[in-house]
């Protein structure tokens, strides 16, 4: 196999031809792939031993911490029941009972506070609810003393709260969840238990509360990982112990480990031991780990939970790989060093073969990212039809066409830079994003092509020119204002006088009667980027419903047909090839022109394929139909008021659009939308459309066929165009904002589509809605 064979060959067949001829780069490549996989399977195992020791350490210091709160929380119940008989003993005398408290507080340094609430009328001295309660509180000189207190009252009625009617319900002990104590400013869970008299009636719930901060530090204290922390929740899920929130976003991971917990739709399994389960887990900022948690034996039936991350648990581990890793390129590395001089002249021969191939990928790619700047091949509206191609002569070209309607317009454009290959093709790019830019808040061809030609004159040391045609086609009228320079002339198709004429219309009609086919007129301009200070103009004409406006550029027209051709003339100049020419452009468009744009450029493809046989394509070819087809507006209804540039005029106006607002009976809040965006735009003719003093007049009129609203303001006025004028910047403060524009933004946001136009020296703003939710 020859290199030039191989060149041909896809990635695969270079690869083994290399391998083959080159057995020492198979070995180094055999190596590297053995030691890898050596090393993965190292990793995955060691890997594995970590995470069944990770589990045996987890469930051994979750049951140490167990055992510590366990033996608290016992040690605090035993406590209250080792004094229970003292507070029974002294029962008679109420005021003894804060002795009894206090006497189970001092037994026990980390319960923050202790009560004992009757039951209702039990001392009748004391009133209806009688709760003496004994808790801590830090004294002036830095030490515990204790407050007694009786709490009970209207603002504290206990026989409403959680722990006196379970524990009275149940006639037993019960742990309360966590709770916020008002009176101890701390958040605490309380262990309550009956008090039964001779009969056995229940006389008071006796009750101790712990500190939660105390147990948080004692969960705490010390972890198997920096990072590692312990929680302790409720059966239910509420968390009782956590380690303190340093920051928000501390707290916002351990509520999401929480969330994770409690969610029965997330995955997890026993451990191996099944003393605990365990649930891996991703928290908020992508760290993995896993979470382990089990139930405390006995009451209560809290849950202790350990959370630990992956990147401490492995740390070593993956220190250890990325060392072995390195040790083994480094290792390969001198191997390859050895062994590449054996390898230099194959990729000496290669060199060549790649850069082509690699120039040609750049090119392909350069080519699908020019033709993914186009617009759509084909867009079709109710009111508009477009379809663009461009073939370009070589890999990239310098032509380009671009469309897109804003605000009920068309903007469109067709150019030619000149030259070809990569140079045009990237100053092509700029043009098309230059029209889009300018084009987005102009709406004059020829200021749009004014801000073109001077940004393209700007560092243009090539002397790369561009010829160019900008239009605005404004959809609601067919007014069509346009600016050329240096492109062809566009025609313009005139299908509907075709067809008045279908039964005269024959082949020698279809030569002759140009009429159907006519150029558009169009004022010479030098071309974008020759001079920054070539002053444009700009023209209008009006196409009609049915028309179809063609654009190309000279890859039409100047296409030649083979040096072999019957086409070539004869005698001295018959070494000269024809070109396609503006004749032949016009015949194929008159025989065309009831097409739809599509077809339309098929048909000149077609034709111009015919001529030009098996010739090379000399240029870029680029072509553009829009056929206009505006929709016929049925109306339901039709009102049209005159007023004056007065607004004392206003209540006239607003009785007039509240009367068909009712006509047409629409959605209440629908009709404050409209009324309030047609009222904004006349206030707005009104205030600033003629000049102070002078009297003027308004015409508003409106229109709907059920679907759709249609609202058109006239007035003589000064010429302004809301649709030009940019969006209030709304994020500034008012001080900040320039004046004006929010009565713009509010229109345009409560209105579907919002076209203005200047025709015979008035003002044509068009508001449309549409009134039925799509």
């Amino acid at each position: 196999m020859d290199n030039k064979t191989i060149s041909k060959g896809n990635g695969w067949e270079r690869l083994r031809h290399l391998l083959k001829s080159n057995s020492s780069l198979t070995v180094i490549i055999a190596a590297a792939v053995l030691l890898q996989t050596i090393s993965a399977v190292q990793y995955y195992f060691t890997r594995g031993l970590l995470a069944d020791e990770l589990e045996l350490r987890a469930e051994s210091e979750m049951t140490a911490k167990a055992v510590v709160v366990k033996n608290a929380l016992n040690m605090a119940e035993n406590s209250l029941n080792g004094h229970l008989w003292d507070m029974k003993r002294n029962i008679a005398y109420p005021d003894s009972m804060y002795a009894a408290a206090a006497w189970v507080l001092r037994s026990h340094p980390n319960l923050q506070g202790c009560g004992i609430a009757f039951v209702p009328h039990f001392y009748p001295e004391k009133g209806r609810l009688y709760e003496p309660y004994v808790y801590r509180q830090l004294g002036r000189g830095g030490d515990d003393e204790l407050v007694m207190k009786q709490v009970a009252g209207p603002d504290h009625d206990y026989t409403q709260m959680e722990f006196y009617e379970e524990t009275t319900r149940c006639k037993s002990t019960f742990w309360t969840d966590p709770y916020y104590s008002e009176i101890t400013n701390s958040r605490i869970v309380s262990f309550c238990r009956p008090v039964f008299n001779e009969k056995r009636d229940i006389v008071a719930v006796f009750g101790l509360d712990i500190d939660l901060e105390w147990l948080a530090d004692t969960l705490n204290y010390r972890h198997i990982y920096p990072s590692s922390y312990n929680m302790i929740l409720t059966e239910t899920g509420r968390v009782i112990a956590s380690p303190k929130h340093e920051s928000d976003k501390k707290r916002m991971k351990m509520e999401h480990v929480v969330r994770l917990i409690n969610d029965s739709t997330v995955k997890r399994s026993p451990s191996k031991s099944g003393r605990s389960t365990v649930l891996p887990f991703e928290d908020l900022d992508g760290d993995k780990g896993q979470i382990f948690y089990a139930t405390f034996k006995g009451t209560p039936s809290w849950q202790i939970v350990l959370v630990c991350y992956d990147k401490e648990v492995f740390a070593k581990l993956k220190t250890m790989r990325r060392n072995s890793s390195i040790l083994m390129l480094v290792g390969l590395l001198i191997f390859g060093l050895i062994i590449s001089r054996f390898a230099k002249n194959d990729r000496k021969l290669q060199k060549a073969s790649l850069e082509k191939e690699r120039i040609g990928s750049e090119l392909r790619v350069a080519s699908e990212i020019q033709q993914s700047m186009l617009p759509h091949s084909h867009t079709q509206r109710d009111d508009v039809d477009i379809f663009g191609s461009l073939v370009p002569a070589r890999e990239v070209g310098g032509d380009l066409f671009d469309y897109f309607i804003r605000d009920e317009k068309l903007f469109f454009c067709i150019g030619d830079v000149s030259g070809k290959g990569v140079p045009s093709a990237m100053v092509m790019g700029v043009i098309h994003s230059l029209f889009r830019a300018f084009s987005a808040h102009e709406n004059n061809p020829a200021r749009i092509m004014q801000a073109i030609n001077e940004a393209s004159c700007q560092g243009n040391d090539s002397n790369i020119f561009v010829t160019l045609f900008v239009g605005v086609l404004d959809l609601p009228t067919g007014n069509l204002r346009y600016c050329d320079a240096g492109q062809d002339a566009p025609f313009i198709l005139n299908e509907e006088l075709r067809m008045k004429n279908e039964e005269s219309f024959n082949e020698e009609l279809r030569m002759k009667n140009e009429k159907y086919v006519t150029a558009l007129e169009v004022q010479p301009n030098l071309p974008v980027g020759v001079f920054d200070n070539v002053k444009y103009d700009v023209q209008e004409t009006r196409l009609e419903p049915g028309c179809t406006l063609f654009l190309y550029t000279d890859g039409l027209t100047e296409a030649k047909c083979p040096a072999t051709t019957d086409l070539l003339p004869k005698g001295p100049n018959s070494s000269v090839r024809r070109q396609f020419g503006i004749k032949r452009v016009e015949e194929v468009l008159i025989a065309n022109c009831q097409l739809h744009p599509r077809q339309l450029l098929e048909a000149v493809s077609n034709r111009l394929h015919e001529f030009v046989g098996d010739a090379e394509q000399s240029d870029d070819l680029t072509m553009l139909a829009i056929r206009y087809t505006p929709r016929i507006f049925e109306s339901k209804l039709a009102e049209t008021l005159q007023i004056k540039n007065d607004v004392n005029e206003m209540k006239k106006f607003s009785t007039f659009i509240k009367s068909v607002m009712e006509k047409l009976d629409i959605e209440k809040s629908l009709a404050r939308q409209i009324r309030l965006a047609i009222e904004e735009a006349v206030v707005n003719v009104i205030n600033y459309a003629y000049p102070a003093g002078q009297e003027g007049d308004i015409e508003v009129g409106i229109m709907s066929d059920g679907t759709t609203l249609k609202t058109t303001i006239i007035d003589s006025g000064a010429a302004f165009d809301p649709t030009a004028k940019e969006k209030a910047d709304t994020s500034l403060s008012a001080e900040d904002r320039q004046i004006g524009g929010l009565g713009i933004l509010l229109v345009r946001e409560l209105m579907d589509s919002v076209n203005y136009e200047r025709i015979n020296r008035q003002n044509i703003l068009k508001l449309t809605k549409n009134l039925k939710k799509t």
